[in-house]
């Protein structure tokens, strides 16, 4: 259950209770697509980093190691050595951006698989089976994504039969945690709000899957290109009809200030793969700005990534040493970068969370906003 602590205009500052412990929101969670982050960081480094949930991907855990796999040797959270919460993506997203064939029809979705090319079917049942055997905290619901720009008409027909697929979803996630042999007996169930980037369908859809009572619901179909104000005015248009009392998460997003704006219009929970992909190509968040670590300047730069960043890695190593590691292809060079972006992003929400308790979170973000979106 959600519980709002404290709220400044829309941006909402709160605790969500889930089986594997509390989540402070607003929350950045770090994702682990394969259950590791890519980088060479491990749960418990993850644990010194600040991450409260870990992100793992139903269709990446499906096809390789496989689900069943996992299930066996106890579920997700034993797998990987995490104690906190894990929240599965539904695999929907990446079986309409990865599969190379797909057939899509009412009772799901068959496609190939990006690995070796056999042919899998995928539907609401499936889905929420694979995420019951991975024993994962929140599973997300099956759902179609359409592609951005799609046209009105298809994103109607799209958006009722999301709907149709989520009520599938919580009878057969109702029917699994009713099992003896399920891992997760209390899994929750979230709903993903789709409409593609128009306002009337946007609400039409998130107005009906509120009245299934779900555990959080997410806004889907983002941050996929679109303009950053198109991405704002949708979050703007659904946000009253999102239940006040349930997590609203906005999947796949993003920089610091796309975080900053969305939860100035009421989102609590945020993931996205930049902060350590960007770090493996040498993009570094920091206090200043985004800093390029592959530029000639800091060769010889014996000052930290960030000086004002309490990270490990800024207090150990320089970003002439970090940027040698970088062009030399070491996979430390990655490991550190990957680390500083994740404890910058993390500890961004913590003072994100102090903001808020004190009643000046809008006033910092605007101060925050022109300097943490500029590149240096």
């Amino acid at each position: 259950m959600m519980k709002i602590l404290q709220q400044e205009g829309r941006a909402r500052r709160g605790v969500f209770e889930t089986p594997h412990g509390t989540i402070q929101t607003p929350c950045f969670m770090n994702v682990a697509t394969s259950a590791a982050i890519k980088g060479g960081v491990s749960a418990e480094d993850l644990k010194t980093l600040g991450c409260q949930v870990a992100l793992c991907n139903t269709y990446h855990l499906h096809v390789r190691p496989g689900d069943e796999l996992i299930y066996e040797l106890g579920g997700l959270h034993r797998f990987m050595n995490w104690d906190r919460p894990i929240l599965t993506d539904s695999g929907g997203f990446q079986v309409f951006s990865l599969a190379k064939l797909r057939q899509i029809n009412e009772q799901g979705v068959t496609f190939q698989s990006h690995i070796d090319g056999r042919r899998i079917f995928m539907g609401p049942e499936e889905s929420m089976q694979i995420q019951s055997y991975l024993g994962s905290t929140i599973a997300m619901a099956f759902d179609e994504c359409v592609e951005n720009p799609s046209t009105h008409t298809y994103s109607a027909q799209s958006c009722r039969r999301t709907t149709r697929w989520l009520e599938r979803c919580k009878k057969e996630m109702d029917r699994l945690n009713s099992l003896p042999e399920t891992i997760n007996k209390k899994q929750m169930l979230f709903g993903i709000n789709q409409g593609c980037v128009y306002e009337d369908l946007r609400i039409a859809h998130m107005q009906e899957i509120a009245k299934l009572d779900l555990d959080g619901y997410a806004i889907g179909g983002l941050a996929v290109g679109e303009p950053n104000e198109v991405m704002y005015r949708v979050i703007d248009a659904v946000e009253p009809y999102m239940p006040k009392e349930k997590p609203r998460y906005l999947m796949g997003v993003g920089t610091p200030v796309d975080i900053m704006t969305a939860v100035s219009l009421g989102v609590d929970l945020f993931d996205c793969v930049m902060p350590s992909r960007n770090a493996r190509h040498g993009q570094i968040f920091t206090w200043e700005g985004i800093r390029n670590l592959n530029n000639n300047k800091y060769a010889k730069d014996p000052l930290p990534l960030d000086e004002n960043c309490g990270c490990p890695v800024c207090q150990t190593h320089s970003r002439a040493y970090l940027r040698h590691l970088l062009k030399a292809n070491e996979m430390l060079g990655m490991r550190l970068l990957v680390m500083h972006n994740l404890w910058f992003y993390n500890h961004l929400m913590e003072v994100i969370r102090e903001k808020l308790e004190e009643g000046t979170y809008l006033s910092w973000m605007a101060e925050q906003i022109p300097i943490l979106g500029k590149r240096i």
